[in-house]
C-alpha cells in the first residue's frame, strides 16, 4: 500500500505531523510498535506552556501550538483548561525574578502575564496560596490530561481526516520511499521518524551525530485531603531556573544561588515544582531530572518525598498518593528540537527538550509544510 505520508511514531510529534499532512488532503498513515501511545506524551503533566518558552522559535511554536490544540480539544471532544498558569514566588529572590520577567521580557516580547499580590493574591482560591509573596499568572497556557486526549486525538485523525493508524506495529527499517514492518512493507512519498528517545532502532548512525542522551523523570499522582478545585497549572520559582523564558535573566542568579545554598539536593537531581490537575481532583506533581545514555529504571524514594514536600508546602495542603511512575523522553541536544532530513523523502523529527506537548503541534505544521515547499 501506498501513501504520502507515513510516520514512525504515535506520541504527540508523530500526531502532530500526522494531522499537519492530513488537513491537508494528503494521505496519511502512523505506525507505533505498542498498541497504544505509551511514551512521553502520556506520561507528561499534559501542559502546553508558552509562558515558560525563550523568546524566538520555541515562543513562537508554543503560540502556534496553542491554536492548534484548542481546535483538537473542540474537534477530538477531551477537555482543556485554558485558565492559565500560575508560578509561585516563595522567597524575595523569586519574586524579584518574576518580577523582573514581567517588567523586560513579557513586555518586550509580548507575553501575556500578570504579577499577583496582595489582595489579588488573596483572593485566589479563596486565600489557599495567601501564604506565597507573588503569583505570576499566565494567561495563554493550557492544560489537558494527556492520558486521555492523545487516545481521543488518534480517534479524530481516524474519523475525521482518515489517518491510518498501524498499532501493535514495529518498523524495522525504513528508506527513501519504503518502510520495511512486522506488518509488511509499505510505501510513501515522504517518511517522518517520531521514535521519541529510542535513537537505535531506525536512523542510528545520523541520529547519533546529534549527540542525543535521555532525561529520566519521577512523577506521582495525588489526591488532596481538601478540595482545591484546582483550574490552573502551578509551578514555582524553582522553574526559573529550569525554563527559558526566565533562566537567562540576571535575577535567576539570585534563586540559583539560593537553591545551593539551602537545597543543594535540588540541584543535584533537577527537581522543580510542576502540578497538574486532573478532570477527576487528583494532581498530577513533579518532578526530577537524571541525564544519560539509557533511562534507569530505579525510583528513589528520597526524590519523591522531597518532591512531595515541595507541593505540600505550596499547595497548603496534606496530599495522599495514588500512583508513581517514570517520564523519560529525550534530551539535552544542541538544540531543543530538531529537524532531520536524512535523505529525500526520509527524516526524523526529534524533541531534545521536555516541551513536546508545549511546542509539538506547531513544530508539526512547520514541518510538513518544510517539506511540501511551503516556506521556501
Amino acid at each position: 500500500m501506498k501513501y504520502d505520508l507515513i510516520v514512525v511514531g504515535a506520541g504527540i510529534l508523530g500526531l502532530s505531523h500526522a494531522y499537519a499532512a492530513a488537513r491537508r488532503g494528503l494521505k496519511v498513515a502512523v505506525f507505533e510498535r505498542s498498541a497504544t501511545p505509551l511514551g512521553a506524551s502520556v506520561r507528561n503533566f499534559g501542559q502546553a506552556l508558552v509562558t515558560g518558552q525563550p523568546p524566538g522559535p520555541m515562543l513562537q511554536l508554543a503560540k502556534a501550538s496553542r491554536e492548534i490544540w484548542a481546535h483538537w480539544a473542540e474537534r477530538a471532544g477531551f477537555g482543556l483548561q485554558r485558565e492559565g498558569l500560575l508560578v509561585f514566588a516563595r522567597t524575595e529572590a523569586e519574586e524579584q525574578l518574576l518580577e523582573a520577567f514581567v517588567q523586560r521580557r513579557a513586555a518586550e516580547h509580548g507575553y501575556q502575564v500578570a504579577l499577583l499580590r496582595g489582595t489579588a493574591l488573596a483572593d485566589l482560591y479563596s486565600g489557599q496560596f495567601a501564604h506565597h509573596r507573588a503569583a505570576l499568572h499566565g494567561f495563554e497556557d493550557q492544560q489537558l490530561y494527556s492520558r486521555e486526549a492523545l487516545p481521543a486525538l488518534v480517534d479524530y485523525l481516524r474519523r475525521e481526516l482518515g489517518v491510518d493508524f498501524q498499532f501493535s506495529t514495529l518498523v524495522r527499517d525504513v528508506q527513501p520511499g519504503t518502510v520495511l514492518s512486522t506488518a509488511g512493507r509499505f510505501e510513501a512519498g515522504q517518511i517522518v521518524v517520531c521514535a521519541g528517545h529510542d535513537y537505535q532502532t531506525l536512523l542510528a548512525e545520523p541520529l547519533a551525530a546529534l549527540q542525543p542522551s535521555v532525561c529520566r523523570l519521577q512523577m506521582l499522582r495525588v489526591r488532596p485531603r481538601r478540595d482545591l478545585k484546582l483550574r490552573h497549572a502551578l509551578l514555582t520559582g524553582l522553574s526559573g531556573v529550569h525554563y527559558g523564558a526566565f533562566a537567562d535573566l540576571p535575577e535567576a542568579a539570585a534563586v540559583q544561588a539560593q537553591i545551593l545554598e539551602q537545597s543543594p539536593w535540588l540541584h543535584e537531581h533537577g527537581i522543580h515544582l510542576l502540578i497538574s490537575p486532573t478532570p477527576y481532583g487528583e494532581l498530577i506533581v513533579g518532578d526530577s531530572h537524571e541525564y544519560g545514555r539509557d533511562a534507569s529504571p530505579f525510583n528513589s524514594e528520597q526524590v519523591d518525598n522531597w518532591m512531595l514536600e515541595l507541593a505540600t508546602d505550596t499547595l497548603a495542603c496534606q496530599l495522599d498518593v495514588v500512583e508513581r511512575w517514570q517520564g523519560v523522553y529525550g534530551a539535552r541536544g544542541r538544540t531543543p528540537f530538531t529537524f532531520l532530513e536524512v535523505a529525500p523523502g526520509l527524516s526524523a523529527a526529534l524533541m531534545q527538550a521536555g516541551v513536546g506537548m508545549s511546542v509539538g503541534p506547531g513544530m508539526g505544521e512547520a514541518n510538513i509544510a518544510r517539506l511540501l515547499g511551503e516556506d521556501a
